[in-house]
This record gives structure tokens, sequence and C-alpha cells, in this order.
């Protein structure tokens, strides 16, 4: 199966999802927010770094879980009427 590459906006919506998940992680370690998403610690690295721009509903929900954020609050920062240069909001 071949993978329809990613738009521009595809790239940046998935670099504010990261951005988003780094600025609400904080302090805590990427192991320990990885561990209770039920998630490997490289899935999280790829997501905040952007490597993994699209991941799926349910690795999403599991991390907004684990750092206290709501859909909401990801769809504010990542959805389609988002606004590109947004900061982080806070947790």
């Amino acid at each position: 199966m071949v993978r329809t590459p990613l738009t521009p906006w595809e790239r940046q919506r998935g670099e504010r999802l990261g951005a988003l998940l780094r600025h609400a992680r904080g302090e805590r370690s990427m192991v320990a927010v990885a561990a209770a998403a039920g998630l490997s610690a490289e899935t999280l690295r790829k997501i905040e770094t952007g490597r993994a721009p699209t991941p799926a509903f349910f690795t999403v929900a599991a991390l907004a879980g684990a750092l206290g954020l709501s859909l909401d609050q990801l769809a504010d920062v990542c959805g389609e009427g988002a606004d590109v240069g947004h900061e982080p909001m806070s947790a």
C-alpha cells in the first residue's frame, strides 16, 4: 500500500500537536508519559518531533488522557480552524 504524501497543512498540524504535547508534558519524562498512555517512548518521541504527524485517534486520545488534556483542547490547537501561529495552551 502506498501512502499519499502529506499536505503542508497536515505537516503543520502534526508539528502543532507535537508542540502541544511537549508543552503539556512539561518536566515529566517522555518515558513516564508514554507508559501512562500505553505507548512506547519512541512513538511519543516521533509524535512530539513531527516525524509521525498523523497518529491514530486512539493514540492521541491516550496521550490526551495521560497529560490531562481534553480532546477539545487538541482540536482547538490542531483542528482545521486552528490558528497556524497559535502557541500551545497550558494544560
